[in-house]
């Protein structure tokens, strides 16, 4: 805390209260993760849950009442999205690690302790090593180093002194300045940035796609069929309102895949809380399939493949010591007031040595590229670049000929000593060099084996950061991004036709702006790629909400954790293949269960339209079609959706999963509409056409079951057994409750007859979809 007040003494109290009275305060503009009320709406207000209350409240106004089990699935299906929502919204709350500690504010002549929020415009306030600048404002009085890496994206600090601006958001990294603030709440830099970011982002998910291209349709089509089907069926049914709003209503409900929904949402929360026991938070459910459906993965440098830390790689000796080197760079390190990663690295690498005391300390500065100190043992040590420590290149040509030998991936720096004395600004004659000091950017653990693993997968990997390109491309030389030889300064980079062109051909860039990023984006999306972005500062923010999948470090900006889909809690970047596979296991296992729901999409759609026209009564009742749906659907899918596959992702999800229910629904709407030809001839009753139609049905979707459980293990054998097992329980002890009868002789016939032929022809016709998806899909890989 800084003790010394000026001798100006700040705003007064009347001038304060005159700013708060005209709004010039420093309100929040932070990105605020997604409202509980808007959760609430987002899962509640859906087209799909208004059709079935529609359907709902038919059934209420009848009293069949023993049909509307159907209402169970929906309110589950809001439940789990709600709950795993908010519980994601809080734990990305918690995360928020942005200092709320007071702010000193100098004000009648007084440092006072005041919140971020009561700062206003004018306000003095006095920051210091760590601080973080609360509003922009510009030095009003002293010296201090700025660290703006989470808004720029540049590592290095920033000299400022009197009159420099000072943007919200960076930190002090080391010295003392008084300021004055000169835009606050909406109007400072990191505020503006937000801003742009404040939309409704949809999600770019091909299972959200599908439902939403079903459900619209089944809206569209289902009133005006419903309301032929009901006057068809109420004069079939010979006036009877209940049986009429029965039957149709039974048909009407098999259009919306309830249980596909429903199924898809519970296995999406499985599979985000098995990724947050991996330290990776999920913000919304279909977050998983976007990534793992990603070909192009755009990456920061900082905080992604580095871990915003250095290390000393080696030491090179011009004839002293270690315990000299070691010693004299300890003594540097304790006479700095600096704080940045170089020294922290330097500071690690001698942990241990005594150290010598400092007399006086020169500073690093932008202008000579050096620091050092006058100590006690008589001699001055000096550490920075060695073209500015060593400006006679023919007289040290020893140093410059070893750092020829050095490769680009390093940073290095010189360390030299003197009897001299070192002034500010001026080296002393006679400088001995000591060593050669190689830092690195440390790379976060793994992330080599990462970066393989997506090259592996066919996913290209593009470098987007805000530091300088020869700092950009060595990271991503040594981490092996392809065509980092390649490496684009983007202020070179002026117009939208080269960045779109540039955003293609390249995959490393530097000295990006936040824009620029944003853009880079757009232009890859626009070049028909699915985008992943992973960042962690506010500079980062307008590329993570454009992007078709944000990925965030838990460390880094709460703007930035806000606006991202996925949050890595440990900043771990190696955790990334997990949510793929985990991912790839979702899509593949909902897309071939949810094949199982489509089934009776399909045949509800095509009956229902056939019973408008035939003068008859349609089969099933909604009870019936529970009965079928809890055994020969709901059951095998959620034990197929939770099954090992690490399968790529192929084709379009609607397409697939339509291929693959269309030769069960094939095989029912042929039985159906048989059954309501020939029952005539067979001398059947209606009831025992409802019997016989269920039971078709259920073998129909039981067939398909069997071909998507291929090959047989024990759990799926067993999940057979069980389903099986429990739908004939229903029918022979619960058969009257379920609408089910007794079939007499000429009934078991037919029903023999239409089994064969349905075994037959479904499988006839399964194994050519089969064969046609998998042609396709590799016709469109080639493309």
């Amino acid at each position: 805390m800084v003790s010394e007040v000026k001798d100006y003494s700040g705003l007064s109290q009347a001038q304060v209260d005159e700013r708060v009275a005209q709004g010039k305060v420093n309100i929040s503009q932070n990105l605020k993760s997604k409202s509980v009320k808007r959760i609430f709406y987002d899962n509640i207000c859906t087209l799909f849950n208004l059709v079935n209350l529609v359907l709902l409240l038919a059934l209420c106004l009848v009293g069949s009442f023993k049909n509307v089990t159907f209402v169970i699935i929906v309110f589950l299906n809001m439940a789990i999205g709600i709950f795993q929502e908010i519980r994601s919204k809080r734990s990305v709350d918690k995360l928020t690690i942005l200092s709320e500690k007071k702010v000193s504010v100098l004000r009648n002549g007084e440092i006072q302790e005041i919140s971020k929020e009561s700062i206003v415009l004018d306000d003095i306030i006095v920051l210091s090593r760590g601080d973080q600048i609360p509003a922009d404002c510009i030095v009003f009085d002293g010296e201090c180093k700025v660290n703006e890496s989470l808004l720029t994206g540049e590592a290095d600090l920033i000299q400022k002194k009197k009159n420099d601006s000072l943007l919200s958001g960076s930190f002090i990294a080391c010295g003392v300045c008084y300021a004055k603030v000169t835009a606050v709440g909406k109007d400072s830099y990191a505020a503006r940035i937000n801003a742009e970011a404040k939309y409704i982002k949809k999600v770019n998910s091909q299972i959200v796609k599908s439902f939403n291209f079903i459900v619209k349709l089944c809206s569209i089509i289902i009133f005006p069929i419903g309301a032929g089907l009901f006057i068809s069926q109420y004069f079939a049914g010979g006036g009877n309102l209940q049986d009429t709003v029965i039957k149709s209503v039974g048909l009407l409900l098999g259009m919306i895949p309830k249980g596909m929904i429903l199924l898809t949402s519970t296995v999406l929360a499985l599979t985000v809380i098995r990724l947050s026991q991996k330290k990776v938070l999920a913000q919304d459910l279909y977050c998983v399939e976007s990534l793992a459906r990603v070909d192009v993965l755009c990456l920061d440098k900082t905080g992604t493949l580095t871990a915003d830390k250095m290390n000393v790689h080696e030491i090179i000796s011009f004839g002293s010591s270690d315990d000299e080197i070691k010693t004299a760079l300890a003594s540097v390190v304790e006479g700095s007031d600096e704080i940045n990663a170089t020294l922290y690295a330097i500071q690690e690498y001698t942990k241990g040595y005594k150290t010598v005391k400092c007399k006086k300390f020169i500073p690093f500065a932008s202008e000579t590229k050096w620091s050092g100190g006058v100590y006690e043992d008589g001699n001055s040590y000096i550490i920075g670049a060695a073209e500015f420590v060593f400006a006679d290149r023919l007289r040290y040509a020893r140093v410059f000929e070893e750092i020829e030998k050095i490769g680009e991936t390093v940073r290095i720096l010189v360390l030299a000593k003197s009897e001299g004395v070192l002034e500010s600004g001026k080296l002393p004659e006679n400088l001995t060099p000591m060593a050669l000091v190689l830092i690195k950017d440390l790379l976060r653990a793994n992330v080599c084996d990462t970066i393989n693993y997506f090259k592996e997968q066919g996913v290209v990997l593009k470098v987007i950061s805000g530091d300088s390109v020869k700092t950009v491309k060595n990271i991503a030389l040594e981490t092996g991004i392809e065509g980092a030889e390649n490496a684009v300064d983007m202020t070179t980079v002026t117009t939208e036709e080269e960045l779109f062109e540039v955003s293609e051909r390249c995959n490393v860039f530097g000295r990006v702006t936040p824009s620029q990023k944003k853009q880079l984006v757009m232009a890859l999306k626009k070049h028909g790629h699915f985008v992943a972005m992973t960042g962690d500062g506010v500079n980062d923010v307008l590329a993570l909400k454009e992007s078709d999948c944000s990925v965030a470090m838990a460390s880094g900006s709460d703007a930035a954790r806000n606006v991202s889909q996925l949050v890595l809690v440990n900043d771990d970047f190696a955790s990334m293949p997990h949510v793929v596979e985990e991912g790839r296991k979702t899509i593949n296992n909902v897309e071939r269960s949810s094949s199982l729901y489509m089934i009776k999409t399909i045949y509800s759609i095509v009956l229902a339209i056939f019973f408008i026209f035939f003068s008859t009564q349609a089969p099933f009742s909604p009870v019936q079609l529970t009965l079928v749906g809890a055994f020969a659907t709901a059951i095998p899918s959620f034990v197929l959706a939770l099954q090992p596959n690490k399968n790529r992702i192929d084709g379009n999800f609607t397409f697939n999963i339509i291929a693959r229910a269309g030769a069960a629904a094939f095989c029912i709407i042929m039985n159906i509409i048989l059954l309501s030809v020939m029952k005539g001839y067979f001398n059947v009753s209606e009831a025992e056409v409802s019997t016989i139609s269920v039971y078709l049905t259920t073998l129909s979707t039981f067939l398909l079951v069997l071909r998507l459980s291929l090959p047989l293990n024990l759990l799926r054998s067993l999940m057979l057994i069980v389903s099986v097992g429990g739908f004939s329980v229903g029918c022979i002890f619960f058969g009257e409750f379920f609408d089910m009868v007794f079939l007499h002789k000429e009934a078991l016939i037919f029903l023999s007859i239409l089994a064969a032929v349905t075994t037959i022809v479904f499988n006839v016709l399964y194994s050519l979809s089969e064969h046609f998806v998998k042609r396709l899909n590799r016709k469109n890989k080639a493309k």
